[in-house]
Protein backbone atom coordinates (compact mmCIF):
# COMPACT_ATOMS: atom_id res chain seq x y z
CA UNK A 1 0.00 0.00 0.00
CA UNK A 2 1.51 3.24 -0.91
CA UNK A 3 0.76 6.21 1.57
CA UNK A 4 1.37 9.68 -0.06
CA UNK A 5 1.59 13.01 2.04
CA UNK A 6 0.74 16.38 0.82
CA UNK A 7 3.31 18.42 2.06
CA UNK A 8 1.42 21.32 0.44
CA UNK A 9 -1.16 21.09 3.16
CA UNK A 10 1.55 20.91 5.74
CA UNK A 11 3.70 24.25 4.83
CA UNK A 12 -0.18 26.03 4.92
CA UNK A 13 -0.92 25.03 8.17
CA UNK A 14 2.52 26.23 9.25
CA UNK A 15 2.17 29.44 7.49
CA UNK A 16 -1.49 30.09 8.53
CA UNK A 17 0.04 29.71 12.30
CA UNK A 18 3.28 31.29 11.55
CA UNK A 19 0.77 34.83 10.15
CA UNK A 20 -1.24 34.42 13.28
CA UNK A 21 1.76 34.50 15.52
CA UNK A 22 2.72 37.64 14.02
CA UNK A 23 6.09 36.04 12.80
CA UNK A 24 7.80 36.64 9.44
CA UNK A 25 9.78 33.54 7.48
CA UNK A 26 12.44 35.05 8.74
CA UNK A 27 11.89 34.65 12.85
CA UNK A 28 10.76 31.69 12.43
CA UNK A 29 13.82 30.48 10.64
CA UNK A 30 15.79 32.20 13.20
CA UNK A 31 14.04 30.43 16.13
CA UNK A 32 14.08 27.32 14.71
CA UNK A 33 17.62 27.48 13.47
CA UNK A 34 17.41 27.18 9.78
CA UNK A 35 17.47 29.11 6.87
CA UNK A 36 14.47 31.53 5.36
CA UNK A 37 15.30 29.54 2.08
CA UNK A 38 14.19 26.04 4.04
CA UNK A 39 10.96 27.59 5.96
CA UNK A 40 9.75 29.29 2.52
CA UNK A 41 10.24 25.36 1.04
CA UNK A 42 8.50 23.93 3.75
CA UNK A 43 5.82 26.52 3.66
CA UNK A 44 5.13 25.81 -0.35
CA UNK A 45 5.79 21.92 0.40
CA UNK A 46 8.48 21.97 -2.13
CA UNK A 47 11.09 20.46 0.46
CA UNK A 48 10.05 17.95 3.49
CA UNK A 49 10.94 18.34 6.64
CA UNK A 50 12.62 16.27 8.94
CA UNK A 51 10.72 15.25 11.97
CA UNK A 52 13.24 17.05 14.34
CA UNK A 53 12.44 20.23 11.76
CA UNK A 54 8.83 19.44 12.15
CA UNK A 55 8.92 19.28 16.32
CA UNK A 56 10.87 22.13 16.57
CA UNK A 57 8.13 24.74 14.26
CA UNK A 58 5.56 23.07 16.27
CA UNK A 59 7.30 24.27 19.79
CA UNK A 60 8.30 27.59 18.37
CA UNK A 61 4.75 28.56 16.90
CA UNK A 62 3.20 26.26 20.24
CA UNK A 63 0.80 24.63 17.89
CA UNK A 64 0.32 20.63 18.40
CA UNK A 65 2.49 18.35 16.25
CA UNK A 66 -1.70 16.54 15.60
CA UNK A 67 -2.11 19.70 13.81
CA UNK A 68 0.98 20.17 11.90
CA UNK A 69 0.86 16.50 10.44
CA UNK A 70 -3.05 15.45 10.05
CA UNK A 71 -4.62 18.63 10.28
CA UNK A 72 -6.15 17.81 13.48
CA UNK A 73 -8.12 21.12 14.90
CA UNK A 74 -5.61 23.29 16.93
CA UNK A 75 -6.82 23.97 20.24
CA UNK A 76 -8.86 27.15 20.21
CA UNK A 77 -7.02 28.52 23.27
CA UNK A 78 -2.81 27.65 22.84
CA UNK A 79 -2.10 28.12 26.62
CA UNK A 80 -2.53 24.80 27.49
CA UNK A 81 -0.34 23.71 25.11
CA UNK A 82 2.33 26.55 25.54
CA UNK A 83 1.90 25.33 29.54
CA UNK A 84 2.52 21.57 28.62
CA UNK A 85 5.43 22.31 26.62
CA UNK A 86 6.70 24.60 28.43
CA UNK A 87 6.63 21.50 31.39
CA UNK A 88 9.12 20.04 29.18
CA UNK A 89 11.37 22.69 29.39
CA UNK A 90 11.68 22.68 33.95
CA UNK A 91 13.82 21.19 35.91
CA UNK A 92 12.89 17.53 37.28
CA UNK A 93 12.04 19.17 40.49
CA UNK A 94 9.94 21.85 38.61
CA UNK A 95 7.92 19.15 36.71
CA UNK A 96 7.19 16.94 39.54
CA UNK A 97 5.92 19.85 41.66
CA UNK A 98 3.81 21.20 39.03
CA UNK A 99 2.69 17.66 37.98
CA UNK A 100 1.58 16.69 41.80
CA UNK A 101 -0.34 20.23 41.46
CA UNK A 102 -2.02 19.84 38.02
CA UNK A 103 -3.17 15.79 39.57
CA UNK A 104 -4.68 17.39 42.97
CA UNK A 105 -6.73 20.25 40.03
CA UNK A 106 -7.96 17.03 38.00
CA UNK A 107 -8.82 15.27 40.90
CA UNK A 108 -10.51 18.00 42.76
CA UNK A 109 -11.75 20.29 39.85
CA UNK A 110 -16.07 19.83 40.63
CA UNK A 111 -15.46 21.14 44.02
CA UNK A 112 -13.64 24.45 42.84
Amino acid sequence: MKCSFDYASLGARIRKIRKQNHMTQELLAEACNLSTAHIGHIERGTRAASIETLITISKVLNISIDYLLLDISPVEDNKFFGLINSLNCASEEKYNKLYSVFKILVENIDKI
